[in-house]
């Protein structure tokens, strides 16, 4: 099967039927595409020309049995709806990179520990952890300071953040040269669409995709960045 094909013909073939088509974006790198699965609540798969990366894998939002193994699995942190051991489970082969924060990292046999502000090269792509965390008084035992772990991927010289569980920290807000970026928006566990907006203005993505936002009214994003010049793309996350 062709690698521009896998995934589009992948996630036809799980419970998520005919809705997969739009489910799946499709984003010029300078060597190729890169391809976004949208798979539910914080759940992404992407396809970098048949290098398959899963972010938060959870056997709730998708049939896994039916989707391509990973060459790399991300995991933000150790709550039930990012971290399911069945999950990654399903999409490991042998030679599998499982990358998570420290506490996480704990819970999965053989997955590399990365600590805010470190990076490690995997298959040609540089990952780097971000500080995920809350910010606003009453909300900061949910994702505290210093133990959760957002994402920066370069892949083929484009940078992708996926933030993970956080607010608009000031480690997101100095993010430079982003090319595209996941922000989670729901109350009270992450951001509302003012905090998602404060932070894009301040990093300036190029392409925005609200990610882990529940019942939010995505609509109200895009009120607020627009003529921002930053293109916000709203998919189906539920």
């Amino acid at each position: 099967m062709k690698p521009e094909t896998l995934l589009l013909v992948a996630l036809a073939a799980t419970p998520l039927g005919a809705q997969a088509p739009g489910r799946i974006d499709s984003l010029p790198l300078p060597g190729g595409t890169l391809r976004i699965g949208f798979l539910g609540h914080g759940t992404l798969m992407l396809d970098w020309g048949g290098w398959i990366v899963h972010v938060d894998p959870v056997t709730a939002e998708a049939d896994y049995k039916s989707l391509p193994k990973a060459d790399l699995i991300l995991v933000t942190h150790e709550h039930s709806d990012h971290l399911d051991p069945k999950a990654i489970s399903l999409i490991s082969k042998p030679d599998t990179a499982i990358i998570a924060n420290p506490v996480a990292a704990k819970k999965l046999k053989s997955a590399i520990a990365l600590k805010n502000g470190e990076r490690r090269k995997v298959g040609g792509v540089e990952v780097e952890a971000v500080p995920a965390y809350n910010t606003t008084a009453g909300r900061t035992q949910f994702h505290p300071k210093g133990r959760d772990n957002g994402y920066l991927l370069t892949l083929d010289g484009r940078r992708v953040y996926i933030a993970g569980d956080t607010e608009n920290t000031p480690e997101m807000k100095a993010l430079q040269d982003i090319y595209v970026a996941f922000l989670p928006m729901n109350l009270p566990y992450t951001m509302t669409p003012e905090q998602v907006a404060d932070a894009a203005r301040a990093f300036r993505p190029q392409i925005l995709y609200p990610y882990h936002f529940g019942d939010t009214d995505t609509g109200r994003l895009t009120e607020l960045l627009q003529g921002s010049g930053i293109e916000v793309r709203i998919r189906e996350m539920k």
